[in-house]
């Protein structure tokens, strides 16, 4: 299977710079799996599709404001790092940009010594390890100093920090947010939950992956990062409820999706639990939980749209993108979303 195969070529001016003032008036583009049929709609109509019984799940982490610019202790250069992981002892695995500034020993300073970290370490890929010192709590420095690591398509500033977190968002550690639950307002959720659908919470912290594109000609030679994942007991009973009771568990966002089969046994039942995964999802793969999914337009030969393409057949996808081109969707993080039924 080749990465050329998930190409698709998308106008530059359809990836969306900003939110919408409104969460839940982006469009919503149904997509049949199985005929490949499509449909258009506003995204608060997504409750028509959602039927008691069913299970929605949702990936509740928190983005943190993990990209900091700092200053080069000695020279004053500017250098920029991106919080990744973090470790034992206040050291954070990080993307250093630029990275030939940022040798071991190297002490770079943020907010006028607020915050100061110093490189111990170069990893896989160039990654640096970063030991930080500060006085107070970490958390609140770096709300203080940092910025939203948006994706790097996304050119605009963004006004509100809150416009990049789900309005359920609540353990915090992701580098990157789970888009497709931008669109839920709490509203909206309120109905869902009247309609007598069950709301099941999972965590996946989402990493550096997310920005990452496919460079390997042949996909099975992507190597994916690893992301933690928490499932509690609550959540793993309402999804094995749905199961049981034949209803349908309706992932927000390929996190969700990843958290779930990740997690399940070969029968696909969960339990409580938490680890590291790394599942690379692509056609010829069998869903274990998920059965519906609703997410964001996906960057052209990225592992996201791989993943929609196992659910739904890469041509039923393409099909649909080249349907949400013409009709002028919002791209990526910011943009629209579909369902997938």
């Amino acid at each position: 299977m080749k990465r050329q195969d998930f190409y698709f070529d998308l106008p530059e001016e359809l990836i969306a710079q900003d939110p919408l003032e409104d969460r839940s008036s982006s469009r919503l583009l149904v997509l049949n799996r199985e005929t490949g049929e499509v449909s258009h709609h506003i995204f608060k109509e997504i409750i028509n599709y959602l039927e008691p019984g069913d299970c929605l799940v949702l990936n509740d982490t928190k983005v943190i404001p993990a990209r900091l610019i700092g200053a080069k202790e000695g020279t004053g250069a500017k250098i920029e790092v991106l919080l990744l992981k973090r470790g034992e002892g206040n050291v954070w695995e990080t993307l250093v940009k630029p990275g030939r500034k940022a040798k071991p020993g190297t002490r770079i300073s943020f907010g006028d010594g607020l915050l100061v970290g110093e490189v111990v370490d170069i990893v896989d890929e160039g990654n640096r390890l970063i030991r930080f010192e500060y006085e107070g709590i970490f958390e609140e420095i770096l709300d203080q100093l940092g910025q939203m690591p948006l994706p790097p398509y996304i050119t605009h500033q963004l006004e509100d920090k809150n416009r990049y977190q789900t309005v359920y968002a609540k353990n915090t550690g992701s580098a990157a947010a789970p888009t497709a639950g931008l669109h839920f307002t709490p509203e909206l959720l309120r109905q869902i939950e009247e309609k007598g659908v069950d709301i099941a919470k999972v965590t996946l912290h989402v990493g550096l992956g997310t920005f990452r594109p496919v460079k390997v000609d042949d996909i099975l030679e992507h190597h994916m990062h690893s992301e933690f994942y928490q499932i509690e007991a609550e959540a793993a009973e309402k999804i094995n409820r749905a199961k049981d009771n034949g209803r349908r568990v309706i992932c927000v966002g390929t996190t969700s999706c990843r958290t779930v089969e990740s997690a399940a046994d070969e029968n696909g039942r969960l339990k409580e639990c938490s680890g590291w995964t790394e599942i690379f999802i692509y056609p010829g793969y069998q869903f274990k939980v998920l059965d519906c999914l609703i997410t964001n337009f996906h960057l052209p030969e990225s592992t996201l749209i791989m993943l929609v393409s196992a659910l739904a057949g890469r041509e039923h996808v393409l099909n649909a993108y080249e349907e949400a081109i013409q009709e002028r969707y919002r791209f990526f993080s910011f943009g629209d979303a579909m369902l997938i039924v």
